[in-house]
């Protein structure tokens, strides 16, 4: 008697079939995936902008992004914590917010339990690298997925005063919500950003940047108009947007510099694609030009929170202009909601 069974021709065609069907189901369900993932990344920047009109409803203004005090003798330091960290009991984290002493730097030994931290809320989940950041003074820290709007170029003219920067937020700078003039619909909070961000900062003086009134437009070239992208003469790392405590623009911000997204080399034979720049970390005294732009992991653009509470997903092909106008709080631009 013959036993029934299968030849090798016709397992080879069942694997092949199921292999095909594989290759078709796979990129749906990673489609379905992100999807997830990119609606909870909405949700908690929704959750942020709430967090924000409550800390407003409880302070009557909003938060400042840092606090610089110059003490008796020696450089200027951080007198008080960042931004992410004065919103914590808004996003339920008081317990983090009660352990820390909130009259001494973030790196302060003292703040060393609560600022090692990792905040999931702050980490968006399509964010590929979320593990802490290790400080050599105090240990390691949790990373950041979303700014605050800290700019378009002009970040903060330093300590011995002068303008103050066009956007909800800045050093020593407390807006409430009758600075924006512009609208509440039209005037941005914050946007995404990406965690462990390459950045170039410490250059002092920009060559073609140093003018509060007189920043590169956002059609320009970015080589051109800021040479020090490539590294020469500043610092080169790759931990941007890595520490929540902070309280620098490359760490905790963004400005309008650039539109989302945008390709911006550098880095040393300009061999990283993508590269933020700070001319000086405020607290080191300023005044401080920055291009730290707004990018995120999804297709096509990115998830920012506006004045009135809402969320909206902005092209990365946003015209320029239009992404200028929407981060000031005061430009008297006149934007349209679609445009964005």
């Amino acid at each position: 008697m013959r036993r029934k069974a299968f030849t090798l021709i016709e397992l080879l065609v069942t694997i092949a079939i199921i292999a095909v069907l594989i290759a078709l189901l796979l990129p749906a369900v990673q489609q379905a995936r992100e999807s997830a993932r990119r609606t909870q990344c909405r949700s908690q920047l929704r959750q942020l902008g709430l967090a924000i009109h409550n800390y407003e409803s409880a302070m009557s203004c909003l938060p400042p992004a840092s606090d610089i005090v110059q003490p008796p003798t020696g450089p200027l330091w951080v007198g008080y914590l960042g931004a992410f960290a004065r919103i914590l009991p808004y996003v339920d984290q008081g317990n983090t917010y009660n352990a820390m002493d909130t009259n001494t730097i973030y790196g302060n030994i003292d703040n060393e339990n609560a600022v090692g931290q990792v905040i999931k809320f702050y980490l968006c989940p399509s964010e590929p690298n979320q593990s802490p950041q290790a400080v050599a003074n105090f240990g390691t820290i949790g990373g950041v997925n979303y700014g605050f709007c800290m700019g378009d170029w002009f970040v903060w003219a330093g300590p011995n005063g002068g303008p103050i920067t066009r956007s909800a937020f800045g050093v020593a700078l407390s807006r409430r919500w009758s600075d924006f003039t512009d609208g509440m619909s039209s005037t941005l909070l914050m946007s995404e950003v990406k965690n462990y961000q390459p950045y170039v900062r410490d250059c002092g003086t920009l060559a073609n940047i140093n003018s509060p009134t007189t920043i590169p437009p956002p059609s320009a070239s970015p080589q051109t108009v800021a040479p020090e992208y490539q590294g020469n003469g500043c610092t080169f790392l790759l931990n941007g947007h890595s520490q929540w405590a902070e309280i620098a623009v490359h760490h905790i911000g963004f400005t309008t510099a650039w539109t989302p997204n945008k390709k911006t080399p550098g880095g040393p034979g300009y061999t990283t694609p993508d590269v933020d720049l700070n001319s000086e970390r405020e607290r080191l005294g300023g005044p401080t030009y920055a291009a730290v732009t707004s990018r995120s992991y999804h297709i096509g653009g990115v998830h920012s929170v506006f004045a009135d509470g809402s969320v909206k997903f902005v092209s990365e092909n946003v015209d320029g202009v239009v992404w200028r106008a929407i981060g000031t709080v005061a430009g008297g631009e006149i934007v349209s909601s679609d445009s964005y």
